[in-house]
């Protein structure tokens, strides 16, 4: 097979999720050999579904995916699944092979030594911090050494060296590679063609180009498209008076007005659906926990991970009313563990206030009950029910009525983030803590949630590794622990 034929072709495919849940519809496109091609989408359209169905771990309900006959695929997901978390390093990539190699112990060490992470191999998966787990899911689609690599929003819980480290990686990557991402920067740098996911019409649009030719195209094709339609609608209405004046004449009249409905219909017939765009959520506000003076967070002292050894370090942190604090450092120094420490009223050297709510955002979004409904999930944070603000504040995050009587496990990892946001509307927090809040999150929401915690009256904690998205929101206090 030549260097440019495809490795990857959709062919009619269609796919449904549940009864009247579409997700493709008679999709048709193809994937050329060492292409590296970024698929978009919005939140909830099914973009990690169609990595299933590439990598067999689902079949279409209809249509034709094919691959050359000895094709290997390997999927990093956006997550590590629960059942892995507490295998060792070295029996984590073995369950990639349906016979381990005898060779694993050198081949996870060059694997490790790729994503730029080293580990003991009988150390515990659960062990490891949010951005190192995000190194080893790369790691282990990457020691399969597949001729199709499928990467799952790969830079979630990476710091700005794993970022680098991992474009690097994929700018020099020799083989064929389809990337899930909402970060534009990062998908700009080696993309050369983009699959376009659109959850109104469940078709998949071929794009030639990167990311931001994609997005300039798409803008250009809406522009011309509504051009033509004002255009047409103009014309329409201009031969709809000539038709109606021509009629109340009589006569023979009447025969060119006739003539010129049915030119009208043509026209109207001619009128082209303007593609729509990916919908935003509305701007929101976070309600502050009211009554609250004072301190509401004091720390002391906070412990981080230095060569897997605790080392207790003295602090001078107070927030109050308005203060937002900056947690910053490298993958793996504790940030999560900190915060996970802080939200539980577990974190030695650390004082909340009594009294005060805690709203957690955590970012594998184990706060969250799978098994619950989005109804009784966003219930349960209420003090005072109330379903008409509750669904008010659901639509305003895109969970519509049907999703609302869905339960969390069956929705995108970016669905469950927008449950999580409008979780904290509802449980109106005095103290905000928040881990990589932008993860998974489409990124035409990530300014309305920017805007929502930068005007937050209450303490605030953050924990990100986006830069542009910390830009947009007050910092009071920035506590390094890595200093």
């Amino acid at each position: 097979m030549s260097r440019d034929s495809s490795i990857l072709r959709f062919e009619g495919v269609s796919f449904e999720y549940s009864h009247n849940k579409p997700i493709l519809v008679e999709v048709d496109f193809s994937v050329r050999r060492g292409n590296k091609i970024t698929i978009m989408g919005q939140n909830g359209a099914g973009k990690s579904t169609l990595f299933g169905l590439i990598a067999g771990i689902t079949r279409p309900d209809k249509g034709t995916i094919l691959t050359p006959t000895g094709t290997s695929i390997a999927v990093s997901a956006q997550v590590i699944p629960r059942e892995k978390l507490d295998l060792t390093v070295r029996a984590f990539f073995q369950s990639f092979f349906t016979k381990p190699p005898y060779d694993i112990d050198p081949r996870i060490d060059a694997v490790l030594e790729v994503v730029h992470l080293t580990a003991d191999h009988e150390r515990l998966v659960r062990s490891f911090s949010g951005g190192q787990q995000a190194r080893l899911l790369l790691a282990s689609a990457l020691i399969q050494d597949p001729d199709l690599l499928l990467l799952d929003e790969p830079t979630n819980n990476l710091d700005s060296a794993g970022i680098e480290h991992l474009t690097d990686f994929l700018v020099n990557y020799r083989k064929t590679c389809i990337v899930i991402s909402h970060d534009a920067e990062f998908l700009n740098a080696f993309s050369d063609g983009v699959l376009y996911l659109d959850v109104h019409t469940r078709k998949v649009e071929q794009y030639s180009g990167n990311y931001h030719d994609t997005v300039a195209e798409i803008s250009a094709r809406i522009e011309k498209e509504n051009r033509r339609n004002a255009q047409l609608a103009k014309e329409i209405q201009e031969n709809k008076d000539k038709a109606s004046f021509f009629a109340q004449k009589g006569g023979k009249m009447r025969v060119v007005a006739k003539r010129m409905r049915d030119k009208i219909e043509d026209m109207e017939e001619s009128k082209v659906d303007v593609r729509k765009e990916d919908k935003t959520i509305r701007p929101f506000t976070i309600p502050m926990q009211q009554g609250l003076v004072g301190e509401i967070l004091t720390i002391t002292s906070f412990t981080t991970l230095k060569k897997h050894k605790e080392v207790v370090h003295k602090a001078n942190v107070t927030l109050k009313k308005t203060d937002h604090l900056h947690i910053i450092g490298p993958n793996g120094i504790g940030k999560s563990t900190l915060l996970e420490a802080l939200a539980g009223g577990k974190a030695v050297g650390a004082v909340i206030a009594p009294g005060v709510t805690v709203g957690y955002y955590r970012q594998d979004f184990s706060t969250l009950n799978f098994d619950d409904t989005v109804m009784d999930s966003l219930a349960s944070v209420m003090k005072k029910k109330d379903e008409q603000r509750l669904r008010s504040v659901a639509a305003g995050f895109l969970l519509s009525a049907q999703l609302l009587e869905s339960t969390i496990g069956t929705l995108s990892e970016g669905q469950k983030g927008l449950v999580a946001f409008a979780q904290l509307v509802l449980l109106e927090p005095g103290l905000l803590i928040l881990d990589e809040p932008t993860n998974h999150i489409n990124f035409r929401h990530i300014p309305v949630i920017a805007k929502a915690l930068d005007s937050y009256q209450g303490a605030m904690v953050l924990v990100s590794h986006v830069p542009e998205f910390v830009a947009q929101i007050r910092i009071s206090q920035i506590l390094d622990l890595a200093k």
